[in-house]
């Protein structure tokens, strides 16, 4: 047996005899709750705050998964405006209840810089997928149902467009139909696979995984980076892309609890806002119930919505409600 499935094993049955502990607390509201408690009660005295901690810190295994569900959700996105097909059947298999893929539509790109970008892009994405279902082995999660539509008005992309704006009520947003429209449906993902890295990294015990996934947190940051350096550009002779970028920012950071760190691509007056960063020049993280708000399109406690009609497969997979 490879020293990679040793780990696997390792982390496997180190998930499962804690799974019941865990499971009482995202129950009960969450990645946030189970931290909160522990905060409290170690406040207070009480010495069960890093037990509380401890039960509901997720493992490598989980926290890998959780990151697959993103990467599922990002491939088919670029997979299908590149190439108008999905991701291969033998790629979408594992624990949890498989879904299909709603929508989505190959993108006649008008731009050819657009169009290669979009090309590497996707390749990466689907490299993401494989590298993580291989790392997980038989513990990596199924895809679950994908909702990247563009012509329905209650799709998601339409929900997160009409929540920025974009749209008007009634109204469908289709990133398909333009590169313009493509590189905003992009825009929507991108930033949040690379806060949610970030967010996770401290969480990662094994070194070797925690390597990985600084290596895919890095490429994430120059998709991002790139998608909001085209839409800047293109939006310096169409200041409303520019504007629609920047409103997109403002939709994400109303649905999670990052107290306004997310930023749009408009700067001052003589500078870009490419690289969204805090007073240090750090980019920041969100939290796996600040992510699923996003993707669940959401400020409520939920398990399901949005880009994720069913919810991710894993045991992360609660989002968390707040004002």
């Amino acid at each position: 047996m490879s020293d990679s499935s040793n780990i696997i094993d390792v982390l496997q049955q180190r998930a499962d005899k804690r799974a019941d502990r865990r499971h009482f607390f995202r129950k009960s509201g969450g990645f946030a709750l189970g931290m909160a408690g522990g905060a409290v009660l170690t406040a207070c005295g009480g010495g069960g705050g890093d037990a509380i901690a401890q039960a509901f810190k997720p493992t490598d295994v989980e926290i890998l998964n959780f990151a697959l569900n993103l990467e599922y959700l990002e491939s088919q996105f670029y997979q299908y405006a590149v190439f108008g097909t999905g991701l291969p059947a033998a790629m979408l298999g594992g624990a949890g209840t498989q879904g299909a893929v709603t929508g989505g539509r190959a993108v006649a790109f008008k731009d050819p810089v657009v169009a290669q970008y979009a090309r590497e892009i996707a390749k990466d994405e689907q490299d993401h997928v494989r590298f993580l279902r291989a790392a997980l082995g038989s513990a990596a999660v199924a895809q679950p149902a994908i909702d990247i539509g563009g012509t329905d008005p209650n799709g998601a992309f339409s929900v997160a467009a009409r929540a920025a704006g974009l749209v008007g009520p009634g109204q469908a947003f289709d990133p398909y139909a333009s590169d313009e429209a493509f590189l905003l449906g992009a825009f929507i993902f991108e930033d949040v696979g690379v806060t949610a890295y970030k967010g996770a990294a401290p969480l990662i015990e094994n070194k070797t995984y925690l390597e990985a996934a600084a290596g895919i947190l890095a490429a994430e940051a120059y998709h991002a980076g790139l998608v909001r350096t085209v839409l800047y550009s293109k939006g310096l002779a169409t200041p409303s892309l520019r504007s629609s970028a920047d409103s997109i920012a403002k939709a994400r950071d109303s649905l999670d609890n990052s107290k306004s760190q997310d930023q749009g691509i408009t700067g001052s007056a003589d500078m870009s806002n490419i690289v969204p960063l805090d007073e240090n020049g750090i980019a920041y993280s969100r939290t796996p119930d600040d992510v699923l708000n996003i993707v669940y399109l959401t400020k409520e406690a939920a398990n399901r919505g949005g880009f994720f009609p069913s919810g991710v497969n894993g045991n992360i997979n609660l989002s968390s409600a707040f004002a």
